[in-house]
């Protein structure tokens, strides 16, 4: 997008304001671009392609874990609606509402916005004419942040301006979102990817940007994503600019990835799992066996974690997922165990002591499973 006159401008000027490709973020470089390119959202891709072929748009509420595509995909159904850029910039206002979430953004920049009528569709800048449906898009990031006040405001204007303007609401909490808001709006549910679509759109990204990742590098982006492909892509990129940083360039590994994303190496939970007594060396390939725990022995593993920094919350989390996804221990254990690590959980929310937290937690997980 260019601020000054292209006709006026040299070449060495707009080279200048060019953006680089190599210094964009991969997140808005392969933002898809139609509502095709869309991943694993089959269902509302086959609604929205309909919209395409007729004007009859309904205002919109898309609701979903972050990093599902919500944003992505009203940005580009919107691009397709109106066509040409200057279309897609006089009918479209994105608003983040955790940044302007009070009555007077809806009052003023949202009404003054949703009450003027769109102009009558005129040639583009590119000299093409481009089909154009006969209202303007509002749409509203993160409207689950928005004021209980803002929300009832909007309600209204929703109503009165509904001829010449849609709105489309995109949030993580559905919720939040107040009922006389939400009954006006046609409902979406984003998914979170599954991990065979996030699979394919890294591999694709990898192979666009000329990089090589094997299989298990893709597997722990996935694993430590849970889900959100923004989260994902940004730390692939992050792991080829460190890759990149070293003459000649180094692989990309799990342990990469692992560092870059701030989670626990899986090595250290079941080393740390190991000495708990969870029997891990047949399913993690760590291939120690599992000795008899005792106080020192936890409690010196509990102090070489701290020492190393990691987060005793992350520690925690990943050491639930473990014990709770473990296929030989009893639904019993289970069960105790995930008492053990709620109890901790809130205790540090509530400021305790990480290095005692999580020692309790180790010995009490200790008798739990041995018992």
């Amino acid at each position: 997008m260019s601020f000054f006159n292209p006709k006026a401008a040299s070449s060495k000027t707009v080279a200048k304001h060019a953006l680089d490709p190599a210094l964009q973020p991969w997140v808005e470089k392969y933002r898809p671009k139609t509502i095709d390119d869309v991943s694993a959202q089959d269902h509302t891709v086959a609604v929205l392609q309909k919209t395409l072929t007729s004007t009859n748009l309904p205002h919109m509420l898309f609701y979903g874990p972050p990093g599902t595509g919500k944003t992505s995909t009203i940005l580009a159904l919107s691009r397709q609606l109106f066509g040409s850029p200057d279309n897609f910039r006089n009918r479209v206002l994105e608003l983040n509402a955790s940044d302007e979430r009070g009555i007077a953004i809806v009052r003023d920049k949202i009404k003054n916005f949703a009450r003027q009528t769109p102009r009558a569709q005129a040639v583009a800048s590119d000299g093409k004419t481009y089909p154009c449906p006969p209202y303007k898009i509002i749409i509203l990031d993160e409207a689950d942040s928005m004021t209980q006040d803002a929300q009832g405001a909007l309600r209204r204007i929703m109503e009165t301006y509904a001829r010449i303007t849609r709105f489309c609401l995109v949030c993580n909490y559905v919720t939040r979102i107040i009922e006389p808001l939400a009954s006006r709006c046609s409902k979406f549910r984003f998914t979170p990817l599954d991990p065979s679509s996030s699979s394919l759109r890294l591999s694709h990204i990898a192979t666009a940007e000329n990089i090589h990742v094997d299989s298990v590098v893709i597997d722990t982006l996935i694993n430590t994503s849970n889900g959100d492909l923004r989260r994902a892509i940004t730390y692939l990129q992050s792991a080829s600019r460190l890759s990149s940083s070293t003459d000649p360039p180094t692989p990309i590994t799990s342990v990469d990835i692992q560092e870059i994303a701030g989670v626990v190496p899986a090595s250290v939970i079941n080393e740390f799992a190991n000495v708990l007594g969870v029997d891990v060396g047949d399913i993690m390939d760590i291939g120690n066996p599992v000795k008899k725990s005792s106080f020192e022995s936890i409690r010196n593993k509990v102090k070489e974690l701290m020492r190393e920094g990691f987060s005793a919350t992350q520690i925690l989390s990943q050491l639930h997922d473990l014990i709770i996804l473990h296929p030989t221990l009893s639904g019993r254990h289970k069960s105790l165990c995930a008492h053990i690590f709620a109890e901790a959980d809130k205790a540090l929310c509530d400021g305790a002591d990480e290095e005692l937290w999580i020692l309790d937690v180790g010995l009490r997980v200790c008798k739990a499973i041995t018992t």
